[in-house]
């Protein structure tokens, strides 16, 4: 079982930036796809951008595009997101999801199997 650990979260003035971290307590993450998703306040959850296992391979949602960087460090057993430019409305709660799967581009929740439980991040002047 894969326990997935989010941190990094919190206020932000337009324009600023954060970098959040996504680890696990339990097995290793480095055989695992990971993907990064946003829930605003009252919509559904986005997809934001993924990393394959071997950090070779990125996929980005257009609104993620030029702003935001996924990475990890398989030494690490880390998946970073890279947030720039952040603005109001890429407030939300954002999760990192991980599947077993060699495929870069899935964008779907129920595509992932491991979820962890969120790190909220406010972006507001």
């Amino acid at each position: 079982q894969v326990r997935l650990v989010e941190s990094g979260g919190g206020l932000v003035q337009p324009g600023g930036s954060l970098r959040l971290s996504c680890g696990t307590s339990g097995p290793s993450l480095s055989t695992y796809a990971v993907g990064w998703f946003r829930q605003g306040p009252q919509k559904e959850r986005e997809f934001i951008a993924a990393i394959n296992w071997s950090g070779h391979s990125t996929y980005y949602a257009d609104s993620a595009k030029g702003r935001f960087t996924v990475s990890r460090d398989n030494s690490r057993n880390t998946v970073f997101l890279q947030m720039s430019s952040l603005k109001p409305e890429d407030t939300g709660v954002y999760y990192c999801a991980a599947h077993g799967s060699s495929t870069t581009d899935i964008v779907g929740t129920n595509e992932y199997d491991y979820w962890g439980q969120g790190t909220q991040v406010t972006v507001s002047s």
